[in-house]
């Protein structure tokens, strides 16, 4: 984890251009989507205050790896119990508290620095919580695949074979033997 994050008051800043930033990279933008889409998939969110979360640094793509950064306020910790699910699909957590200086909603003179037009800055307490994730978990949760009876199915096999109309041509084969003309029987007269 990134120990000068939140060094000085500038860190402030770089958490809304590292998100402007985002925007405007569509890999970065993919990748974040993917990463939150394997976080959806393994019921993260299901646990206390991990919606919460602020994303402060990256994603940070590496040859194997993507991991990001979130910042919680220090009351609203993330239940650490969602973390450990995510070590069975070989991910990294780390948490961290720390401080983080904001600027004061200005309200009267006293909340501005003296001498200058900015506001004034508190620290507040946060956590910051790193995730680690393998890219290969990344691509198999996006492109997925199901075991059935102990037999691997490939998704996208499946999603070709659709396109294909593989499985209407066997429709087709069933319907073209039901039309054949059946001999119709006399009604019983009463």
């Amino acid at each position: 984890m990134d120990r000068d994050i939140f060094r000085d008051h500038t860190d402030y800043w770089m958490v809304a251009d590292n998100i402007k930033n985002l925007y405007m990279s569509d890999g970065s933008l993919a990748s974040l989507m993917d990463f939150e889409r394997v976080l959806d998939e393994l019921d993260l969110y299901a646990f206390r205050n991990w919606q919460l979360g602020e994303l402060v640094s990256g994603p940070d793509i590496g040859r194997y790896t993507v991991s990001c950064t979130f910042m919680y306020p220090e009351r609203l910790m993330p239940d650490p119990r969602g973390g450990r699910r995510l070590l069975p699909f070989d991910c990294h957590v780390r948490y961290r508290r720390t401080r983080i200086k904001i600027p004061v909603k200005i309200e009267e003179p006293e909340d501005f620095i003296p001498g200058t037009h900015k506001a004034r800055l508190i620290e507040q307490p946060v956590w910051l919580v790193e995730i680690e994730m393998p890219k290969s978990l990344m691509s198999d949760i996006r492109t997925g695949s199901i075991e059935l009876e102990d037999q691997d199915i490939d998704l996208e096999e499946l999603d070709q074979a659709y396109e294909q109309d593989i499985d209407q041509q066997e429709v087709r084969d069933t319907d073209d033997q039901s039309q054949t003309p059946t001999p119709i029987a006399p009604a019983p007269a009463f």
